[in-house]
């Protein structure tokens, strides 16, 4: 895989304050990342880094092979930087910011008008191509973002938040478009972001950020077995009542290291979950005997999402030392 951002040790301090900490990271072409991480975290400071916009204090930046210290208009020719809170001309219609952008760019104007049409249709504003972008809402604006930092056709496009403020059919529909633009173009994109949920969509691989500090990266997969320590698979299930039977045949089961039961009514019958920590999956085994003893409502293995994730590494779970590093 082909490295387009190299991050190295990378640090940012405003007096005795830090925002960035020995931050390593590496990013490949044509993956979304996602860099998710709480307000305050130090993701902004670290996108602005990366394209020259403030210097850093240590450490070293390559976007695309270049030093953004040293090249950081060429940088901007091959970035797309969508930051939270777009600017643009409100008493200009959505093409004319377009065009305006591309011609800022060099590219000429019959060529930057065709290409600003076109972009409008992607993003899914054709029809409002000539109304003034003072009348458009949150979502319409971060598509015209969109469409903004496309016009250039970057390498890697940033996106600071791109779904703040947006209903939740905008956002999916946003994530989409991003995950398209990957797929099909090959473009490396860099989304920068607090939510959870929006991340684990559409991102090839996640980096925690929390108080300046790179906590832990990978997959889901990864990030998963990282905070699954002990190895150990749990299994629940539903089931209509717990006879004494069931339980000696689950206690039987030398992959079964513990049981964990609550019960409760259900109109008129007493339902139980139940928690299984085995050594291995076996949850087609404890299917069959659930099945056998009692009535059996619904089983499944648990995994562990960006929710118990970001509980784990942004509320104490780890150190920076025995994080993932998985790169």
């Amino acid at each position: 895989m082909e490295p387009v951002i190299e991050l190295t040790r990378l640090s940012k301090k405003y007096d005795h304050y830090t925002a960035v900490n020995q931050l390593d990271l590496t990013i490949y072409r044509g993956e979304v990342f996602g860099l998710l991480g709480p307000n305050g975290a130090g993701k902004t400071t670290t996108i602005l880094m990366m394209l020259g916009l403030t210097e850093r204090t240590s450490g070293d930046v390559k976007v695309l092979g270049l030093d953004p210290n040293q090249h950081a208009i060429t940088i901007k020719t091959k970035v797309g930087y969508m930051p939270d809170d777009i600017g643009f001309y409100d008493d200009r219609s959505a093409i004319d910011n377009l065009i305006y952008t591309a011609r800022l760019n060099g590219i000429k104007e019959k060529e930057a008008r065709l290409q600003a049409e076109q972009l409008l249709h992607r993003v899914g504003l054709a029809d409002a191509a000539t109304k003034k972008v003072s009348s458009f809402s949150r979502g319409m604006r971060q598509r015209l973002g969109l469409a903004d930092v496309l016009i250039k056709q970057p390498e890697i496009i940033i996106l600071d938040e791109p779904t703040l403020g947006i209903d939740p059919e905008g956002v999916r529909e946003l994530l989409e478009l991003i995950s398209q633009l990957s797929k099909e173009e090959g473009i490396t994109v860099l989304l920068c972001s607090h939510h959870l949920h929006q991340v684990q969509q559409v991102c090839d691989r996640v980096g925690l950020f929390v108080k300046g500090e790179l906590v832990a990266c990978g997959n889901i997969h990864q990030l998963s077995q990282a905070i699954n320590q002990d190895s150990l698979t749990t299994i629940e299930l539903e089931i209509k009542h717990y006879p004494a039977s069931l339980q000696a045949a689950l206690q039987e089961l030398e992959q079964v290291v513990s049981i964990q039961a609550q019960s409760q009514p259900n109109g008129e019958e007493m339902m139980t979950a139940l928690s299984i920590s085995c050594t291995e999956d076996i949850t087609p085994v404890i299917a069959k005997l659930a099945a056998e003893h009692t009535e059996l409502y619904m089983i499944h293995r648990k995994g562990y999402g960006l929710d118990d994730i970001y509980h784990q590494y942004f509320e104490g779970g780890e150190t920076r030392e025995t994080a993932l590093k998985a790169k």
